[in-house]
């Protein structure tokens, strides 16, 4: 089955990066020179998903603005570079894609931000992406994830390999082998204690979901953080489905975090053209 929906929840108040998110949403903050929520759709739609559905906040505007066409943009007074970087501005969601927004009235974590597409989704097995998580691939997450999905046609979380030390700050999986290039996953435990976590694998901002997520995040009560916790609902799941675990092949910068965020900067800024010879030089210096 060829996937078409991918949910962007964006309604987080960005906290950690006060006062620059007052005003600013967290995902509308530059990566080099796209915002991080361009990234995430770019990946989607190079996947071939069709649908983008964002959960977002009242006070986003800005999210939505920076998909929409803009007619005040007008190219024909422009120099011929600053056309050319109009015109690609105007190809980021390309016609054939579409784009729904819809409102999350209280920010009660990621599994109630995802609820809130069950209607937008339908019936349809579906992809979740998180803008934070910034995967510099060849080949885009989401894609490699599909193609395992064609094997499997069950649910599919996205890890990585961490330190022990860091569990605190992710789900982790607990499996019983890894031989293969996706992991059958047997559980899954919300930011453990170093001491209480099953494995070194933890999950990272992409999914992939059969529809049935839908009933267990309404079934769940608020958990870590007072907050309805996605990882409670795939536990559910897990009892009825199975789901894959898949180690993916790229660098991922954590941009929820100030150190993240400063490093994706970085490497993105060495890569570019325009820029990587003189930051190159002027790192050089500043060490």
């Amino acid at each position: 089955m060829n996937l078409k929906k991918v949910v962007f929840p964006v309604a987080g108040l960005g906290s950690r990066f006060l006062p620059a998110t007052k005003a600013i949403p967290k995902e509308m903050l530059p990566i080099n020179d796209k915002p991080l929520i361009q990234y995430a759709v770019e990946e989607a739609i190079n996947a071939g998903f069709t649908e983008l559905i964002f959960i977002t906040g009242e006070t986003k505007r800005a999210i939505t603005d920076h998909f929409e066409f803009n007619p005040d943009l007008n190219i024909s007074n422009l120099t011929k570079d600053k056309k050319n970087y109009l015109s690609e501005m105007h190809k980021i969601i390309p016609d054939h894609v579409s784009c729904k927004y819809i409102i999350q009235d209280e920010p009660l974590g990621l599994g109630h931000a995802i609820l809130q597409a069950k209607e937008a989704v339908g019936k349809e097995p579906f992809a979740v992406v998180l803008a934070d998580d910034l995967i510099d691939a060849k080949q885009g997450v989401l894609q490699q994830m599909l193609d395992r999905y064609e094997d499997e046609n069950s649910s599919i979380v996205s890890v990585q390999k961490i330190k022990k030390s860091e569990s605190v700050n992710y789900g982790i999986i607990e499996f019983n082998d890894n031989t293969n290039a996706l992991i059958r996953t047997t559980n899954i435990i919300e930011k453990p204690l170093p001491e209480n976590a099953p494995s070194s694998f933890g999950v990272v901002g992409r999914y992939i979901f059969c529809n049935k997520i839908f009933s267990y995040l309404e079934k769940i009560s608020v958990g870590v953080g007072n907050e309805i916790q996605l990882t409670d609902a795939i536990k559910l799941l897990l009892k009825t489905n199975p789901i894959f675990s898949y180690e993916f092949t790229g660098t991922r910068y954590d941009c929820g975090s100030k150190l993240g965020f400063i490093k994706a900067n970085i490497s993105f800024a060495l890569k570019d053209d325009q820029t990587k010879s003189e930051l190159r030089e002027f790192i050089k210096n500043l060490i």
